[in-house]
């Protein structure tokens, strides 16, 4: 990739007190060359994204069309390959927001964002409209970043339940390996119960993000080369067999194990550098 006009990617670290609720913030622009056929499988992060160039073409587990154009706009967690191209002309910056912060930050309209991208003065409303103007207004990265911060910050004001909290946490360190009927015992809830409040408040099953964070633990395991083949990094990432990774592989990630490595083989590196003026 000629890097006079590959995209521009500044990743700031996230704030410290910010940790809680984002997991990375980001800047993008492109320099002429857009994104084709670009994909994320089953993404973990619920993302806010300020468009302020040409916006993206984005659709969920299919290939984006011309009537796919997302301007500004906040989405929920999808099990499933996200799919995005652009014209060469985007420029945006995206917060990505933890299922917990999410639901620190929308409060109990997390589930309606399942499964979709909404506007973010649909969602969010006159708030949401000036936001993107402000950011547009502003002059240089740093001052827009530190708008949108500010404007997370102002309204994180919604906690989830403890026991939603502690059940996300088990599921994340064991990455999707702990048994959700042992979780809900420990909480003194039932099954039924905690299934019912986590697509409450996270807006999926405890199932089916357990399923996501096994999925993505394999990818981790394949990127690394930790595990000895798909068979050995099946059964590293809680897999019953390689069948069954393949089987989740192209659920997530619309393709076989085989092809999503070789395409990640080939894709180039963005140009990273941290957030600055």
């Amino acid at each position: 990739m000629d890097a006079s006009t590959a995209p521009e990617v500044i990743r700031r670290p996230v704030p410290a007190h910010m940790a809680h609720v984002v997991s990375s913030i980001s800047c993008y622009r492109e320099r002429g060359l857009g994104l084709t056929n670009f994909r994320h499988a089953a993404p973990l992060a619920l993302p806010l994204l300020i468009n302020l160039g040409t916006p993206f073409r984005i659709a969920l587990g299919r290939a984006p069309g011309r009537s796919d154009s997302q301007p500004s706009f906040v989405a929920g967690l999808f099990p499933g390959p996200v799919q995005i191209e652009s014209d060469g002309r985007a420029i945006c910056i995206q917060i990505d927001f933890t299922p917990l912060g999410a639901y620190r930050f929308y409060g109990g309209a997390v589930p309606d964002l399942t499964a979709r991208m909404v506007d973010i003065g649909d969602l969010l409303g006159r708030d949401g409209r000036e936001l993107g103007e402000r950011v547009a207004e502003a002059e240089g990265w740093r001052q827009r970043l530190e708008i949108i911060e500010t404007f997370v910050l102002e309204r994180t004001v919604n906690e989830p339940s403890p026991a939603i909290a502690a059940a996300i946490g088990r599921l994340w360190r064991s990455a999707g390996a702990a048994r959700i009927s042992e979780i809900a015992t420990d909480i003194g809830w039932s099954r039924k119960h905690l299934s019912r409040r986590f697509q409450n408040e996270i807006g999926v099953s405890p199932k089916t993000l357990a399923r996501m964070l096994r999925f993505h633990r394999a990818c981790e395991l394949a990127r690394s080369g930790s595990a000895c083949g798909w068979a050995g990094i099946a059964l590293e990432a809680g897999f019953a067999d390689q069948a069954h990774l393949a089987r989740e592989f192209r659920e997530f990630s619309g393709e076989r194990p085989t092809s999503w490595a070789a395409r990640l083989a080939h894709t180039d590196p963005r140009l990273m550098r941290e957030a600055g003026g």
